[in-house]
């Protein structure tokens, strides 16, 4: 998922009530968490949790809500450049997506607990793999909520002009975070309702953009192919490179599967539901911006589905609609990702990874993780409108580019662990060929998203990981097996 243009790409990438119960996940059964080898120590099954679970309308809101923040407002300008061949990009792009989500849910029917990735990981290959995939996710989430906020300012002042003033930015920036954060601190029934509420909101004005446009469309708007001279295959690796982050936030429901219902049916489900719809809406809108801007003027616009509106109705209130279009985005996607911020802690600090506070919770919500999540996005907005340290700030948006990917190669490296090992309780023989090929395509597929951070964001993004390594140590070193 991409942010805005008010703020670089990065990853970003949680539903509403349905009936009550308790959210903790059911015992994932014996512990499978790693060879004698690995000497990890047993995961174990989640206590159960207080609150409300989400239903499998939530959970697909969920993913589709964190798949889609701000960026889709954008993509179809950042791609143009290259030609209709981003198109045959956007449908690669998206079967690889959907082979991810697919291994998600085969994933969480194996281990239904909060923490997705970080529970996978450890599962496979013990306690240091598991906590780099939670230490690793974890910056991407507050980074990217940070990013966010940024975002959704300069969307702001689209309906009401700041003037560049500092203070307004900054309290409009904070308000953005501390809203989201107050309604998971509110219990996850009322995540849920504002996750289900802002993605209705949100699809409303993309469809009629997407649908409408298509009664517009004019071929003639349509650039080449090939727009870069590059060759089909050199610009469809381009186009990608810009649209590869735009499906981060497929493994929205499998981080939260402790608090889905009937996680090891809806888990797959609403991953594979949720990644299909966005991608049908990136898609489409796409073609719809492609077909009513002139090629020309997309190269160089701004705001693509603005001047589609325009295009479209005349006038020039295209602009508003989609800033409140934008805005309602961009807090479903906060409300959401504030949710995931604490969830890998919660998960990694039931097994002394974490320090023990991120384990405690109220109303299904682990309280700490999300007031910890939302302190240092907060912290890092601040620093990014106050010092103008624009530059430190790009930077880190950048190495979520990267850390939103390590959890992804774990948990695809897991299910090819447990297919390789031919255990039991983890592979069904039946379908070993068609689980092996979805493993590996989506082994691929993270793979490739790694490649597209480029080679900073890689050298960056290593050292934040490898920093973890101290906290790791600490852990291990005062848990008392």
């Amino acid at each position: 998922m991409q942010t805005s243009p008010a703020a670089p790409r990065q990853a970003t990438r949680p539903s509403g009530p349905d009936t009550p119960g308790p959210v903790g996940s059911p015992p994932a059964g014996p512990a499978q968490t790693g060879s004698a080898q690995t000497g990890s120590a047993p995961a174990g099954p989640t206590p159960e949790r207080s609150g409300r679970r989400f239903g499998p309308a939530t959970a697909t809101a969920l993913v589709m809500g964190n798949i889609i923040g701000g960026g889709i407002f954008m993509i179809p300008a950042a791609v143009a450049p290259f030609g209709t061949v981003s198109l045959l990009a956007f449908v690669v792009l998206t079967v690889g997506a959907i082979a991810l989500a697919l291994v998600f849910g085969q994933l969480a029917r194996r281990s239904p607990r909060t923490g997705g990735p970080y529970v996978y990981a450890r599962e496979a290959f013990g306690d240091f793999a598991g906590f780099l995939s939670a230490w690793s996710y974890w910056i991407t989430t507050w980074v990217s909520n940070a990013a966010l906020a940024v975002a959704a300012v300069g969307y702001l002042n689209v309906l009401l002009p700041m003037h560049g003033s500092v203070p307004l930015e900054i309290a409009a920036a904070l308000a953005f975070q501390w809203l989201p954060a107050l309604a998971n601190l509110a219990g996850s029934r009322y995540v849920g309702a504002v996750q289900l509420v802002s993605t209705v909101l949100k699809f409303v004005p993309l469809l009629l953009v997407s649908v409408g446009g298509l009664f517009f469309f004019d071929p003639k708007n349509l650039g080449p192919f090939d727009g870069t001279g590059q060759g089909w295959a050199g610009g469809m690796s381009a186009a990608a490179a810009i649209l590869l982050f735009s499906y981060l936030g497929v493994e929205s429901a499998a981080m939260s599967a402790g608090q889905v219902r009937d996680p090891e049916r809806n888990v797959g489900r609403a991953s594979v539901l949720g990644t299909t719809g966005a991608a049908v809406v990136y898609l489409l809108g796409t073609v719809a911006v492609f077909g009513t801007v002139a090629h020309d003027r997309l190269v160089h616009s701004t705001a693509p589905f603005s001047d589609a509106v325009d295009a479209m109705f005349g006038g020039t209130w295209g602009g508003t609609v989609i800033a409140v279009a934008a805005l309602v985005s961009m807090t479903g996607a906060l409300n959401g990702w504030t949710l995931l911020s604490a969830q890998a802690p919660y998960a990694a600090a039931k097994d002394g990874l974490f320090p023990a506070a991120f384990g405690k919770e109220r109303r299904g919500v682990p309280v700490f993780g999300v007031l910890v999540g939302v302190s240092l996005a907060s912290a890092l907005t601040v620093l990014n409108f106050a010092s103008g340290a624009k530059g430190a700030f790009d930077m880190l948006v950048l190495v979520t580019t990267f850390t939103a990917t390590v959890p992804y190669l774990l948990s695809t490296a897991a299910q090819l662990y447990w297919l390789v090992r031919g255990a039991g309780d983890k592979v069904d023989r039946r379908r070993l060929v068609r689980d092996a090929v979805l493993g590996l395509g989506a082994f691929g597929f993270s793979l490739w998203l790694l490649a597209g951070a480029g080679y900073a964001a890689v050298y960056q993004g290593v050292l934040f990981l490898f920093a973890g390594i101290l906290v790791y140590v600490w852990m291990a070193g005062r848990r008392r097996d």
